[in-house]
């Protein structure tokens, strides 16, 4: 962990600590850079550049067999550091921030599901959540641990393959993935498993976004953390808050989209700095990893 002795964290864990203590109703924006302390990689850099080739688009992963070869294929290697994350300290700030009644609830980005495991309860998961599937054709789910087993009995020689891990269960991965096999839905005989997860290039179900904004609207101030606010799906909230007048706050390592936005900006170290808020607020209540 970062020295909270350090002149910029400590800068950071004051100002940010008079902005939470000075909201008792906050929304809380959240992107990759709360999860990257937790072994999961993000898609930026500072610069909010990509830091790899842009993922998976949801029109390919549709309409390409070879596409939907190479994604699971990558996914069968790449998953495993998702699915063995365990919630940083950012994460469990937050749900201690929550459990203090100062945090209103959770947007993330972010489809790790690693606030809840942190304890926090009012989250929406704007982008889905990656641990289940969901057929595309009869619209049943399936835990995605459970098509992986079915995977990996399929194509057992991709069991041994190591790669460097990408962002949300990807892996860096370039072979023939043409043998790869990959099954379609028992129940309709023919559907398309997909991540219940919102692609490059699909929507966000309009319910979620509604329920989001309610969120911002109903909260006193915004708080941006550990994200570039790049992609228009988190965006629109940076938007709505100050469109409403409401202070907006935000904690991440480089810049974003949102810039202009903001009250208060602070480029530290996320966790650290969130720890630091919470401990000095909640008396060092803390949940549990």
């Amino acid at each position: 962990m970062n020295d909270t002795r350090q002149p910029a964290v400590t800068e950071a864990v004051e100002r940010l600590g008079e902005f939470v203590a000075g909201h008792s109703r906050l929304a809380v924006l959240t992107g990759a850079g709360v999860s990257t302390e937790s072994g999961i990689p993000d898609y930026r850099d500072a610069s909010g550049a990509w830091k790899c080739a842009p993922p998976m688009q949801h029109r390919q992963f549709m309409t390409s067999h070879a596409a939907r070869q190479r994604y699971w294929a990558r996914a069968l290697v790449g998953f495993r550091a998702l699915h063995q994350a365990r919630p940083g300290d950012a994460h469990r700030a937050l749900a201690a921030l929550e459990r203090a009644g100062v945090v209103h609830g959770v947007i993330t980005q972010n489809v790790d599901g690693l606030h809840q495991k942190a304890g926090s309860r009012r989250v929406i998961d704007l982008h889905g959540r990656a641990e289940q599937v969901r057929c595309m054709g009869c619209g049943a789910l399936r835990m995605r641990h459970d098509l992986h087993a079915e995977l990996s009995e399929r194509n057992p020689e991709w069991l041994e393959v190591q790669a460097e891990v990408r962002p949300d269960g990807d892996a860096s991965l370039e072979t023939d993935f043409s043998s790869f096999e990959v099954p379609g839905c028992r129940r309709c005989g023919q559907g398309i498993w997909k991540p219940d997860v919102v692609f490059f290039g699909d929507s966000v179900p309009r319910e979620r976004v509604f329920r989001a904004q309610a969120m911002v609207d109903e909260a006193e101030a915004l708080l941006v953390v550990g994200s570039s606010l790049m992609v228009y799906s988190g965006y629109r909230f940076a938007r709505r808050a100050s469109a409403a007048g409401k202070p907006t706050a935000c904690l991440n390592l480089g810049r974003t989209r949102a810039d202009a936005l903001y009250a208060l900006k602070l480029e530290a170290p996320v966790g650290v700095v969130l720890a630091a808020v919470a401990a000095n607020l909640t008396g060092g209540d803390r949940a549990a990893g």
